[in-house]
């Protein structure tokens, strides 16, 4: 007889509907930008060391004291935000462990989200006792953006059989997606350069910056936005060419979109000297252009309904393991991988 986890004795009471599943990974998808967007308040209000340590607020407290002000309540109060967080995950583990029947890839994503939050969870903390080191302030955002990316998979594939992806277009069309994703991902990974050379340290005091030109780390991260705009362009008019999935040819004109209202963002915040609520809104727009170039590959594939006797002696039936699931190696191979055969 197998092992019995708390999962394995929920999974033997509860019944989630396909839809309640769904909705559960969507909280967890949302969630993960929210934590994104209070992070980004934490550092435009200069609170970033509003809580001098990690993981208590003090060395003598918990939580922020009176003397601490705003900034430890602001700092305290995105750390508690990353419980909000694990709840809303957690949600999604225990939807997606208790359906019937049973999908293990989807745990498996679950699973994926939980470690990578308390792995970004211990950056953080690093990110405080380095005072606001800013490699690893980018490194800290780099990971809650591959939290959005295992989080979309999950809500994504929630809504999909598991049979074995189908491509929906011809493979040049597929490989054109990754090649998208992998510009948006530099456009991404560029943006924490210019974060890191900028003026907005996260503390009043001095903090070191990354020792680069803020101007031309600026133009490098325009770059990639022309290049990711192009491509996005290039995705929309191909798409429609030849007849692709209609879902797909949507996600192209989404990207195309959320893209050019987002360099609009980063011209104005430029121009204005780096307003704070133009950085905030365009840290918003850095996420939600991530998710639009996620979801286009995963448009342009399917994945069938698989028969329930596919599914004999998954659900709900006691766990045969003895430790939660692991992420799920189907996808991750990479970039490619994860997009595709998710």
């Amino acid at each position: 007889m197998g092992v019995r986890t708390p999962l394995s004795y929920l999974a033997e009471r509860l019944a989630p509907s396909a839809k309640a599943v769904r909705v559960a990974c969507l909280a967890a998808l949302v969630m993960s930008v929210v934590i994104v967007v209070t992070g980004a308040a934490v550092r435009l209000t200069s609170s970033g060391l509003g809580c001098p340590t990690w993981p208590r607020c003090t060395a003598d407290t918990l939580a922020p004291t009176k003397a601490m002000g705003i900034h430890g309540v602001i700092e305290f109060g995105n750390r508690m935000l990353t419980y909000v967080l694990c709840a809303a995950v957690g949600a999604a583990i225990i939807a997606a462990r208790c359906a019937r029947p049973w999908r293990r890839s989807l745990t498996r994503l679950g699973w994926a989200q939980f470690w990578i939050v308390m792995s970004n969870a211990v950056i953080g903390g690093i990110t405080v006792l380095t005072g606001l080191n800013p490699y690893t302030v980018a490194v800290h955002l780099l990971s809650s953006m591959a939290l959005i990316w295992v989080a979309l998979v999950m809500w994504e594939r929630s809504g999909e059989g598991d049979g074995a992806p189908e491509p929906a277009v011809s493979r040049p069309l597929a490989q054109l997606s990754y090649l998208l994703v992998a510009v948006v991902g530099c456009l991404v990974a560029a943006g924490t350069v210019v974060t890191g050379a900028g003026k907005h340290s996260g503390d009043s005091s001095e903090v070191p910056r990354i020792p680069l030109d803020y101007d031309r780390v600026s133009q490098f991260h325009a770059d990639f936005a022309f290049i990711a705009v192009g491509l996005a362009l290039a995705m929309v008019f191909v798409l429609r060419a030849v007849k692709a999935p209609t879902a797909a040819r949507a996600r192209a004109r989404d990207l195309l979109v959320v893209l050019l209202a987002q360099g609009v963002v980063g011209f104005v915040q430029f121009f204005a000297g780096s307003p704070e609520i133009l950085v905030g809104a365009h840290l918003l727009g850095s996420a939600l252009v991530w998710i639009a170039a996620l979801r286009i590959p995963l448009a342009l594939r399917v994945r069938p309904q698989l028969p329930d006797s596919a599914y004999a002696g998954t659900a709900p039936a006691p766990d045969t393991e003895g430790t939660p699931d692991t992420p799920d190696t189907e996808g991750s191979e990479g970039s490619s991988g994860l997009v595709a055969t998710a």
